[in-house]
């Protein structure tokens, strides 16, 4: 068994797919923004967006659930070489980050946080090493 995607179901498919094409810089393999679909390639990874309702429609469900108020269920996690200057560097894009560049060295990371137009959770992080 091999995993091809992360695919994110969204109910705001357009911005989503601007987010990730024009703020994000992922280049885009299948779909456009006017679709319900489409592919980015995260170098080698393949990120999928789709439409909350076309996948409720295709699995028989009645209609995609609301999101309840509980903590997440997923972070993505995009792994770069200078945390600090793509913090400066989306919040010039106008993402609205959670949390400032800062240390976690019990994670052995240097990271921040910030939520896509789907409010989706996504971690921004560079390995520093484990503290002992």
């Amino acid at each position: 068994m091999k995993m091809t995607h992360t695919r994110l179901l969204v109910s705001n498919y357009k911005d989503c797919f601007i987010f990730y094409r024009d703020i994000m810089g992922f280049t885009v393999v299948w779909g456009d923004e006017n679709g319900i679909y489409a592919d980015f390639d995260v170098y080698g990874h393949l990120l999928a967006l789709f439409g909350k309702v076309p996948m409720a429609e295709a699995i028989g469900a009645e209609s995609p659930k609301l999101k309840s108020e509980q903590q997440d269920d997923v972070c993505l996690i995009f792994a770069v070489e200078d945390v600090d200057g793509t913090y400066d560097s989306l919040k010039q894009k106008g993402v609205i980050p959670i949390n400032k560049p800062h240390d976690r060295k019990e994670w052995g990371i240097r990271c921040f946080h910030f939520r896509d137009p789907a409010e989706n959770l996504i971690e921004i992080n560079k390995e520093i090493g484990m503290s002992g």
